[in-house]
Order: structure tokens, then sequence, then C-alpha cells
């Protein structure tokens, strides 16, 4: 989820600033195998999962051989080295085992780097035995040493070293020791690993040389803490957006405070009170020292509202979005700006789907050179919403038309996903007959009957097309109607949304043109004048009367008495 922090920060003056791979067995399903062995034996799966008999070396003959090839090659155990206690008593430095030596060596007073140089030796002996200590170094339960500072310098290693392993444990770890570690761990990592030995020993001066405190105005004090809250929110933000392995910790922590707080408050709910754990204990609260440090409840606090949106417990306004800003959102944002985009344009639909659904008709969408920028997205965008209002079987059907047309089945189930036909485009010429010489040619082939064919056509262009006739003065339309007429599909021809994208002076039709509508604009508000409406479009003007006499717009006309018209 990424990050925004406390508004103030954007109110600011700028300033410089393990997975084993698995067996897979060739079967009847497979293509390469010989239709004569389709009925053939395979037997338990025991057989195929079997470790192999190791088979006993030839014996030579000769004791001495027979051993000489069964051992020579076996490591031979050293003797670890060997040195003198502090008394002069002679004594091993080491066991021999790199893990049993951070188990025994570690204590509380171990400083940091010996500690790391013991972790690193133990891991490259056993990861698992090493994570397992790390695992006991925090543990203050059972055979724990509670040792929390040699806890937090391994967690630090394992960031530095290993921090998938650390991310993946994170639970693992609240587990052996508390919740409140694993703030205490993104804390470290951002203000240093030795930063509470730093607050200690500025404590323990300013005790020692205490003064008589100086009072100083309310408002300089207030502007102060401010100033600090700001820069320390600021830190975190940086550190965030720029370290990638920070993110994901700090995601992770999130996550799990989200996830541990959702089922405390299912178990408090139905009175399970004894599987209730520490995580509200131990979670930070608003705007206390870790929160204004660490922005960790703002992170929270997101993916417990997307969680609830998804699980349709809260909702999310897609307010006076438009389609397409809500798609841009969900390809160039960040991971949390896409799943916010995801739910917005969810939210759309469904509202948009409670006026009623679009039957018998597809969208086509003009990715010509002329609709580069913004009227492109909007096509696309739109596009898209008209093939998700539609109903079977024209869901998820788009065209897009350029210099040729081309049809696309909309897959996936994040926006992104569903938005990659729009990257199969040539941003060549703008011939929106083919679009129709396709229609009639699919309706010619199968032999369709009059009430088989498409209905309605929204095509979202800047109206700019290619010259599709020799006759100097017909225009598209007219000639999509003289060709539906010419294969006896006359009375027929696709009534036509004409929805436009860009200021232009091309008009595809006179205003009384019976089967078509001329619309304009981006937002998604103009589709409802469609959903549900099964009847003929009689012109262009009704469709104009229809925009303008809704709820919204009878409102100046009940307040007529108050409203005059001056004629110039």
């Amino acid at each position: 989820m990424g990050l925004l922090g406390p508004t103030e920060l954007y109110n600011q003056t700028p300033s410089a600033t393990i997975l084993n791979p698995t067996k897979t067995l060739k079967t009847s399903s497979n293509p390469d195998v010989h239709s004569d062995d389709q009925l053939g034996l395979l037997g338990p799966p025991e057989l195929y999962n079997q470790t192999p008999t190791p088979q006993p070396e030839p014996k030579a003959g000769d004791p001495f051989m027979d051993l000489m090839v069964s051992d020579y090659n076996k490591a031979y155990h050293q003797t670890p080295p060997r040195g003198y206690t502090e008394n002069l008593s002679p004594t091993f430095l080491s066991s021999g085992n790199p893990c049993l030596d951070f188990f025994f060596h570690v204590v509380p007073n171990t400083p940091p780097e010996t500690l790391k140089q013991r972790l690193e030796l133990a891991w490259a002996h056993n990861p698992l035995t090493t994570l397992k200590l790390i695992c006991n170094l925090r543990g203050v339960r059972g055979t724990g040493k509670s040792d929390k500072e040699g806890f937090y310098t391994a967690a630090l290693f394992l960031h530095m070293n290993h921090p998938k392993t650390l991310v993946h444990n994170l639970e693992s770890f609240a587990n052996f020791g508390y919740f409140k570690d694993l703030p205490e761990i993104l804390y470290r990592l951002l203000q240093g690993p030795d930063i509470r030995k730093k607050q200690k020993d500025e404590h323990d001066c300013n005790k020692k040389y205490s003064v008589k405190p100086i009072f100083v105005a309310k408002e300089i004090t207030q502007g102060l803490r401010g100033r600090k809250r700001l820069a320390m929110a600021n830190n975190a933000l940086e550190r965030y957006n720029r370290d990638m392995g920070f993110r994901s910790l700090h995601n992770s922590v999130s996550d799990l405070f989200a996830k541990y707080l959702k089922a405390d408050m299912e178990f408090l709910n139905s009175g399970q009170l004894n599987k209730i754990s520490l995580a509200a204990k131990w979670c930070p609260s608003i705007d206390c020292s870790f929160d204004r440090s660490l922005l960790l409840c703002e992170s929270i606090a997101r993916r417990k509202y997307l969680e609830d949106v998804k699980c349709g417990k809260s909702t999310i306004s897609a307010g006076a979005l438009l389609p397409h800003e809500i798609i841009e959102s969900a390809i160039e944002g960040t991971e949390a700006e896409a799943e916010v985009a995801d739910l917005q344009w969810k939210r759309m639909v469904e509202d948009l789907l409670k006026e009623g659904k679009l039957r018998n008709c597809f969208a086509v969408c003009d990715v010509s050179g002329s609709m580069w920028g913004t009227p492109f997205n909007v096509s696309v965008a739109l596009g898209l919403l008209v093939s998700e209002l539609s109903e079977e079987p024209w869901k998820g059907k788009v065209i897009t038309f350029s210099e040729k047309p081309q049809l696309h089945i909309i897959k996936g189930d994040d926006l992104k996903s569903k938005m990659r036909f729009s990257q199969e485009v040539n941003f060549m010429n703008t011939d929106f007959q083919k679009v129709f010489d396709h229609i009639l040619q699919v309706a010619v082939d199968g032999n369709l009957k009059e009430d088989q064919m498409i209905k309605r056509v929204f095509a979202f262009s800047d109206m700019e097309f290619d010259q599709a006739s020799k006759s100097d003065w017909e225009t598209d339309y007219e000639v999509i109607q003289r060709k539906f007429r010419e294969k006896g599909y006359g009375s027929v021809v696709p009534e036509i949304v004409f929805w436009n994208l860009r200021n232009s002076q091309s008009t595809p039709v006179v205003s009384m043109q019976k089967g078509v509508a001329m619309v304009s604009g981006f937002s998604k508000n103009m589709m409802k004048l469609f959903l549900n409406n099964d009847g003929e479009i009689l012109n262009t003007e009704f469709i104009m009367e229809m925009a303008i006499s809704g709820e919204e717009a009878a409102a100046p006309a009940q307040r007529q008495r108050f409203m005059f018209c001056y004629k110039a």
C-alpha cells in the first residue's frame, strides 16, 4: 500500500529534499504421448517418488583398498582452533558448529558487530537453525533468552542480507516476542540501529546537567513541534518511496496489524475473548511517537478500509471522477492507487448497472493518430465501460479502429489487465467505414436475418474520418446506409451513437437524422441515456432534449419565475 503522509506535507513551500520445484509426470493427457500408450498402466504415485537406493561401491577384495574406496574422499573432522582463557588456561575457540557458537556465545552484552559476525557464520552453516536461534534470542516465553537488543541487531542483519526472510517471518517473530517489536524494527531502520542508545545518552546527559527550564512563548513551542513532526513524516515518506526493501517491510507490518485487528474484532463480537491477541495493545495510536515517525496508522487504516470495501462492508465513491482518470490511476499510479482505482471503477459500473444494462450493442474506439493523448485515453476507457455494461454475449467485447478494425476480448480481473487491448494499436489513419464493412460482411457470410443484426454501435472518436466515397458530398453515414441497402439490410442499419472526444468542425449527420445520436464529453453520465433503452433513437435532437430534461436539469424550470431570458 502506498503512503501519502500528513496533508501538511503537501502544503509546504517546496524544499530540496523458498519453493521446491515439483516433478511432473508424463501422462496420457500429454499430446506427445503416443495414442497406443494412452491406456497403459502408471502404477501408484509412490513409484515415482522413491528415493533411489544407493548402490555400494564394488569391492576390490582387499580390506585396505575397500576402506580407501569408501572413506578416502570423506571430509575429515577438523579440530577447532585452540587458545587460552583470560587466565591462560587452554581452551577451544569454537565448538566446530557455528550455530552452537551463536547459541552459546551471544549474550545481552555481546557487541552488535560480534553478533553479526556470528550470524554470518551460522547462516552459512545452516540458515533454518539460525532463524530458529534468532527467534530463541527474542523469545519471552518457554526457553527464550529475552535478549531484546540482540534480537533487534539480528533483525536488522536479516533486513540487510535476507530481506524476504524477515518479511515472511514477521508473524513468527511477533509470536516469540511482542507485536511492538515490529514497529521498533522499522524505527531503527529509519533512525539508525543505535538510535535508542543515543536517546538514552541524551536523556542521561540532560538529567545530569539539568538547568532551570526556559519559558518560551506557547506559539514558538507549537511551531517547533509542528516542524519536527513534518520533518519526521517527510523522512518516513522519502524512505518509503525510495527504498523498496523498507517499503516491503513497512507494508508487511501494516498487513499483519490489520489482519490481527480485524480477527480480534470478530473474536470480540462473537464473545471468544480468550482468542484475542495483543495486536491492539501494541498497535501504534494515532499521532503517537511511532505513528509520527513511521506513518503506520495511515498504512494500517488504508488496508483495513480497502479490505472492508472489497467485502462490501464499506463503500468507496467514484464521485465525479471520469472513467479515463480512474484508469490512469490504475496504470500509472502506485500499488495502493491501483487498488483504489479498481474499487472506484467497480463502484462506477455497479452504480450505472442500477440504471439498466446495454443490450445488443458494442463500442468501437478510434485509436488513430489524431486521437493521441487524452482523447485516446477517453476513447478506450469509455469503450471498456460499454463492454462492462453490456449483457452477454456482447459483454467484454471492444472494437478498435484505425487503418483496420480489431475485435478485442477483454480479459483480466483488474483494470491494468483489462486495458491490455489498448496497447495493441498502430496509430494510423481513421478508416471508420471498415468497421461497418466487417459488420456487413459477417451478416452476409452468416446469412443472418434482419432481426439478428447488431442494433446499436457506440463510436468514440474525434469524427475526423477518412474519405469513404467517390462522391464529394456523400457523408460517412450516408455511405453506410447505401452499403446496407445494397446487401439487403437497408431497414436494419445499426443505430450509431457518435460520441465526440475532441474539438473539431466535423459533424457526421444533421440534426433531424433518424437512428443516430450525437453526444460528446468525457463523462460516463451520458451513458445513462442509453441504458435499458430498447426503443429507437428518434433523432439527435431527441437525445439532446433527454440529456437536458433530467431531474437535475428540471430544477431551473421549477424556478422559472426567477429567471429571465434577454434577447440581444
